[in-house]
């Protein structure tokens, strides 16, 4: 009896927490590695991207590495799109960086990502379910979620398959910056699981 009342609860949890697309995603704050405080709610009225990041983890380096992912950051901020990228590895773990360290990452890779934040407790990936690195999401101009999932179709840690692969973040920006609905709101993502505290 105690089981069955602990999967239930547990279901039931999860249909009440999970983050799910097409409603409003949870603001958050956190610290940026230049310093400043950011808050998602800061960018309302802006396409916003997050980026579950760990430049430790072979999917990421796939996707730094063929310079797929720093083209993306490129193509989009220059149309005002918002770029954050996040690492929740907490401390002790793969991935873990203090402000410095991150600066000298997005240096070292050539990020234009308009801001990496740092969350070694967490909070902010658990909130929003951030399985692995990466985890893509995107909101809209109106803070809502409008697709969360892989960064594409190719699950795999070679570089080459970018080439192939169809980008659903890609994909998903073009639809929404023309004043489509995003026809793929939700894909399963890929990668090394996020190192959580």
């Amino acid at each position: 009896m105690q089981f069955i009342l602990s999967a239930f609860l547990a279901i039931f949890s999860f249909q009440c927490f999970a983050i799910t697309s097409g409603s409003m995603a949870p603001d958050f704050k956190l610290p940026s590695a230049s310093g400043k405080e950011v808050r998602l709610s800061d960018y309302k009225g802006k396409i916003v991207v997050l980026e579950w990041m760990n430049h430790g983890c072979p999917f990421v380096r796939k996707q730094y590495d063929s310079g797929n992912m720093q083209a993306l950051q490129k193509k989009y901020t220059a149309k005002d799109v918002v770029w954050l990228s996040i690492i929740s590895s907490a401390e002790g773990n793969q991935g873990y960086v203090n402000a410095a360290d991150a600066l000298k990452e997005k240096k070292e890779n050539f990020s234009v990502a308009t801001n990496v934040l740092l969350d070694p407790t967490g909070d902010v990936g658990r909130m929003y379910e951030a399985k692995t690195t990466p985890h893509m999401y995107i909101v809209d101009k109106a803070g809502t979620l409008v697709y969360q999932g892989a960064i594409d179709s190719i699950a795999d840690a070679n570089k080459d398959s970018v080439k192939t692969a169809k980008n659903y973040v890609a994909s998903s920006l073009d639809e929404l910056m023309a004043g489509k609905k995003v026809s793929q709101p939700a894909t399963k993502s890929y990668g090394c699981g996020v190192k959580y505290k």
